[in-house]
């Protein structure tokens, strides 16, 4: 199909990359959908989203997570591979996927024999990775992530420390690569809500390009960075400098744009339908329906819901 662009279908402005294996026919019995929490986040953070995917038709079950279980994952400073940067998601994150395996089977039986969507936010997304890999995606026909860091941090870049000691290698190394068929499908979603900053500004320009990701998969990378030339531009003042040093944490890269938290080159993945949004803010907490929405407020969701519906 090459590549589509779609402007301007609400308040949002909205760019979408598919392949020529989209398929567009409407199921007649919508599938049920398993929420997975992102990190630091719990169940409640997600009601409003579940409500307003039951208004769309779409029967949602959120994994429960207290934030307080996150504190689980401090059993990996005990393990060897932390300190080596090696550290695999099990046994440290078993209580998540636990979790997850739950909310999956109390959504197998919503579906009745039907497959399941899987919508992981954040870390949810990885997450959700591990789970299909570890526990199977028989009953899984779509993976859906929002604002998830999918990739590992380069090596070798300075001042850049891998964050989850190790767990997105593992990822990127052990879990199956993303597909868009029509048996399962993958679709990451990315945010551009501010462009980080470097501490130290250089003068750039803007560089777009087209190029291929996998065998069959197009897509538009666009490098945005700023033109500090003048002193005047939004990736000069503190807060976009202190993102900045987020995301390149994240990416290995200060001056890029992305959702407040997780870089757009982050979300997405090689062979997914890879999507960014204009304006969208990484986590429910914190955000504003109005001002400042995230991937969950009804207006982004609208622009999303299409793919829990095919």
């Amino acid at each position: 199909m090459g590549v589509v662009s779609l402007a301007a279908l609400s308040p949002l402005n909205f760019r979408t990359h598919c392949s020529s294996n989209t398929n567009n026919s409407i199921s007649t019995t919508i599938r049920p959908a398993v929420i997975l929490p992102g990190l630091g986040n719990n169940t409640a953070d997600y009601q409003k989203l579940e409500a307003t995917l039951n208004g769309f038709g779409v029967q949602t079950v959120v994994a429960k997570v207290s934030r307080f279980d996150w504190f689980r994952n401090a059993a990996g400073l005990l393990d060897s591979n932390y300190w080596r940067g090696t550290l695999q998601p099990r046994p440290v994150l078993d209580w998540y996927l636990k979790r997850v395996d739950e909310a999956v089977l109390e959504a197998k039986e919503l579906a009745q024999g039907g497959t399941l969507s899987l919508i992981g936010h954040s870390a949810g997304g990885w997450l959700a990775r591990v789970y299909m890999q570890e526990f199977g995606l028989s009953d899984i026909s779509l993976l859906l992530t929002l604002g998830t860091p999918h990739l590992p941090p380069p090596k070798g870049v300075s001042g850049v420390i891998d964050q989850t000691r190790g767990l997105l290698y593992y990822v990127d190394e052990h879990c199956a690569k993303a597909v868009y068929t029509p048996h399962l499908k993958y679709v990451c979603i990315a945010g551009r809500y501010i462009e980080g900053a470097r501490i130290v500004d250089s003068a750039k320009t803007e560089v777009s390009s087209v190029v291929p990701i996998g065998n069959a998969q197009p897509a538009v990378k666009t490098l945005l960075v700023n033109d500090t030339g003048n002193g005047t531009t939004t990736g000069t003042n503190f807060r976009a400098r202190f993102i900045g040093q987020g995301y390149k944490q994240v990416c290995g890269q200060a001056d890029v744009w992305g959702d407040g938290v997780v870089p757009e080159v982050s979300a997405h993945l090689d062979g997914a339908l890879n999507i960014s949004f204009e304006g969208v803010y990484h986590s429910p907490v914190g955000s504003d329906d109005e001002l400042r929405p995230w991937y969950g407020s009804p207006a982004v969701v609208e622009q999303w819901i299409e793919h829990l519906l095919n």
